[in-house]
């Protein structure tokens, strides 16, 4: 393991973090304000306003952003909201549904075939791209796009630019009347992000930054986050993050569901003591009874003798909540892929399959 005071070091950090992924993570804030000051362009006609379902095609990092609207929006969205990761989208498209295709690259090949598939069955169409051929196609077609240059994203990778992907489909929801997100809403995430950054920098010692302290207690264990109700979505990434980022083997559960089946499952095997390690995330945003079930599942997980980490969300509101934790889970797992020898931003066994696939 790495010397305890090396995730303290910002130059020692960046020998192994050759593509800023740092750099990434710490504008999270500014990719936030960059998106949402270039959507206000965005002008969609009264029939965007009038669908009775929305999917959303992307893969990966581009597809994050719906997950976490899914959750966060859940008592607000008015129709069902779908992700298509593939390279079709459901039958049921027509022209009273709004598809947003997203890809951050604008190259993805599903993403590309999807929205080709949505055009042919006549559905209404708006994308989020940095540029490439989804760019091309949409002003091929004269759909409405959110291009943007990913300025603040230093690493070029999808999932470290959290802000682009996240808050540009909130404001596309938005500017379609799905959601009810403008000024306040926007500076509210903003001051959330500044917050949540000021406890889990490099500059903040190892002693009383709690990104620090959970990257050292996932070494060599499988993290599992542990969350109810609206923060599900940001589950998704946090897990996605310390996948890709720290390529550690992670995975989220969610209240009520896992009191219904997984508890059991604490037992067997033996190794699930030493193995496992526990993010019970809390929120006093979440209904009555699912506070006290988090609490319940934390005493079964000590009974089982598994370690879990409690953190206490200190957020106002549901999507400030969503955004504290994503930048916690950001810094936890790219502090996590350095313990573990890694530059974050590379993914060798994706770029492996991709060109694997390219000789079938």
């Amino acid at each position: 393991m790495a010397n305890p005071s090396f995730l303290d070091n910002r130059d020692e950090i960046l020998r192994l973090d050759v593509s800023n992924a740092l750099g990434s993570i710490e504008q999270l804030g500014s990719q936030v304000q960059h998106i949402w000051e270039l959507a206000q362009a965005i002008q969609l006609d009264d029939s965007y306003r009038q669908v009775s379902q929305v999917v959303v095609a992307g893969m990966g990092g581009s597809a994050l952003g719906t997950h976490v609207i899914q959750t966060v929006f859940k008592e607000e969205l008015k129709v069902p909201v779908l992700i298509a990761p593939d390279y079709t989208v459901p039958h049921f498209v027509n022209e009273h549904t709004l598809v947003i295709a997203s890809s951050y690259s604008g190259t993805t090949e599903e993403t590309l075939a999807a929205a080709a598939d949505a055009h042919a069955k006549g559905a209404k169409i708006v994308g989020i791209t940095s540029g490439g051929k989804l760019a091309e196609w949409l002003r091929e077609h004269n759909y409405p796009a959110l291009v943007f240059e990913p300025t603040y994203n230093p690493c070029n990778s999808p999932r470290m630019a959290l802000g682009y992907s996240v808050f540009g489909q909130i404001a596309l929801f938005a500017k379609a009347g799905l959601l009810n997100v403008g000024q306040a809403e926007y500076e509210q995430v903003l001051a959330a992000v500044a917050d949540a950054q000021l406890k889990s920098a490099v500059s903040v010692p190892q002693d009383e930054n709690l990104a620090k302290v959970l990257a050292f207690q996932m070494v060599k264990r499988i993290p599992v986050v542990l969350v109810a109700e609206h923060l599900e979505g940001v589950a998704h990434v946090f897990a996605n993050q310390i996948n890709e980022n720290a390529k550690t083997f992670s995975e989220y559960r969610v209240v009520p569901e896992l009191n219904h089946h997984l508890m059991e499952g604490l037992q067997f095997p033996d190794a699930n003591e030493s193995t496992l390690l526990w993010l019970s995330v809390r929120s006093d945003l979440y209904q009555t009874q699912n506070q006290r079930r988090v609490e319940l599942t934390e005493q079964v997980l000590d009974q089982n003798h598994i370690e879990f980490v409690t953190y206490n969300t200190t957020g106002r509101t549901k999507l400030e909540q969503a955004f504290e934790l994503l930048v916690l889970g950001s810094y936890a797992s790219y502090y996590l892929a350095l313990l573990n020898n890694q530059n974050p931003t590379p993914n060798p066994w994706v770029d492996w399959f991709k060109a694997e696939l390219k000789k079938t």
